[in-house]
């Protein structure tokens, strides 16, 4: 879940900074993918040490 959440955050953030630097669609949908990418492996490995730790 928490991935999804991460990925779904990364899409938005990719889209909003392609808008404010004058970005084409193609542009939007670049940096969407690549942000989301991004931001799911970030919130994978929090998910990762979530876990860890809450089974000890």
């Amino acid at each position: 879940m928490i991935v999804l959440i991460g990925a779904a955050l990364g899409v938005a953030f990719g889209i909003y900074q392609a808008k404010r630097r004058g970005g084409t669609g193609l542009d939007m949908a670049q940096h969407g993918a690549a942000y989301g990418i991004a931001f799911a492996i970030v919130a994978l490995i929090i998910n990762i040490l979530i876990v860890r730790t809450m089974t000890g």
